[in-house]
């Protein structure tokens, strides 16, 4: 069934929190996982990704005890054991990617799968650096599922072509079972919540701008909280500065600057938004963010180095866009392209529906601002739940209503998403 955004408010107002990191939620349960004693991890996601990770984990040999209030106790030897079936990593490529680093390295066999999403998404970006690290994969032309069957790593310095965090943690967490140093160097620095955590779990990691290097290590136990989640943030963030007369706080959210990148550009648009109560947790910067109507949004370029920091957020930034005065352009966004839909081309075609002035790119989309979004049309999330949830607040704007396809999606990493905006609306 479609679903009808309500558009029976007049302006969004109040203060909430938003649900935990779902980035730092992979990674807090997978590297417990491989270290010997028992991990505390207080607020742990929900979604449905970060759900799965947790469920691997336990395949592989994890106890894992899942307390009230997301409250989630580790307990390991340190080791992964056989899973005699495939280990189904459903929609995550997040979770496919960073366990074929770690079972690269491991002395068993295993088969990831996924759902036909992630199958159709492209893991040689991961194979072929594993593969020189000694890795033996078997895969479908480069796609799930990916047959890893044990091996001895060694050592090896790589060079990315792209900035994708996915790709780096993969090639880390082998680093963490092969002989020797490992370096991995990208063109711009992506997301860096694995270098983080691993070495605050005692690995023997060192960054240096671009690069990072890793040795063999046996990780720590450690009490890991998590804090609210940028990525789900923006469309709150987006929602705000777009609707008249709002204004709205969002508490304890991870401003981590290679995440944060969604903030810098509200701020070279023009945007009212204001940081509050910084603070350090876990080693990740976090604070709250204050976001208020603005009428003034101003277009401006999105390119280079900033973009593997909100590349995520594109498509809402994409709406907020087609209310700034002026054109908006959006550059080197091409791995855009290989998420769980094209989002160029999805984010574009229903945009469009809805009235937009926005064009196609090879790596992006150019956006006219100032248009007034129509409505009164089904558009579709092509079960893509960040188009989804980009076309509810676009909905909130347009002169009539809109139904979304496919909507359900957003439980994949944001189920409590319209529960918690209406709890903003007001009117």
């Amino acid at each position: 069934m479609d679903y009808k955004v309500r558009k029976d408010f007049k302006y969004l107002s109040g203060c909430i929190e938003i649900p935990p990191d779902k980035s730092i939620s992979h990674r807090a349960v997978i590297f417990s996982a491989l270290a010997s004693g028992k991990s505390i991890i207080k607020n742990f996601s929900d979604a449905q990704d970060p759900q799965t990770s947790l469920r691997i984990c336990k395949n592989l040999g994890a106890d894992i005890v899942v307390k009230k209030d997301s409250y989630i106790e580790v307990t390991s030897d340190g080791k992964l054991y056989p899973y005699n079936k495939n280990l189904n990593c459903s929609n995550s490529g997040t979770t496919m990617r960073l366990l074929s680093g770690i079972l690269a390295g491991q002395n068993f066999n295993s088969i990831l799968t996924g759902d036909e999403s992630l199958s159709k998404r492209p893991m040689g970006r991961i194979i072929e650096p594993l593969t020189l690290m000694g890795a033996n994969i078997k895969s479908n032309n480069f796609h799930a599922p990916l047959e890893i069957r044990k091996s001895e790593l060694h050592a090896i310095k790589y060079c990315s072509p792209i900035a994708s965090a996915q790709v780096k943690s993969c090639i880390l967490l082998a680093g963490l079972f092969a002989q020797g140093t490992t370096e991995y160097t990208e063109p711009y620095l992506s997301r860096n919540h694995t270098e983080i955590m691993l070495k605050s779990m005692g690995a023997n990691i060192r960054t240096n701008k671009n690069t990072t290097t890793i040795e063999k290590s046996e990780l720590q136990p450690l009490n890991i909280e998590i804090f609210g989640d940028i990525s789900s943030a923006a469309f709150f963030i987006v929602a705000a500065l777009i609707i008249p007369k709002s204004k709205i706080v969002l508490k304890n959210i991870g401003l981590n600057k290679t995440r944060a990148g969604i903030i810098e550009v509200v701020k070279k648009m023009n945007g009212n938004i204001t940081i509050l109560d910084k603070k350090i947790i876990c080693g990740e910067e976090v604070g709250d963010i204050q976001i208020e109507y603005s009428p003034d949004l101003t277009g401006c370029e999105i390119s280079g180095e900033i973009i593997p920091r909100l590349i995520d957020e594109i498509p809402v930034i994409a709406l907020m866009a087609t209310q700034a005065k002026g054109q908006t352009i959006i550059k080197d966004a091409q791995d855009l392209r290989n998420k769980e839909t094209d989002r160029i081309k999805t984010t574009v075609s229903e945009l469009k529906k809805l009235g937009a002035e926005i064009e196609e790119t090879n790596d992006g989309m150019i956006i006219n601002g100032k248009i007034t979004l129509k409505g009164d049309t089904i558009t579709d999330s092509y079960t893509d739940h960040r188009l989804a949830m980009t076309l509810y607040i676009a909905g909130l704007i347009t002169e009539k209503e809109i139904s979304i396809k496919n909507f359900e999606w957003i439980k994949i990493s944001f189920p409590e998403f319209t529960k918690l905006i209406e709890s903003l609306k007001i009117g």
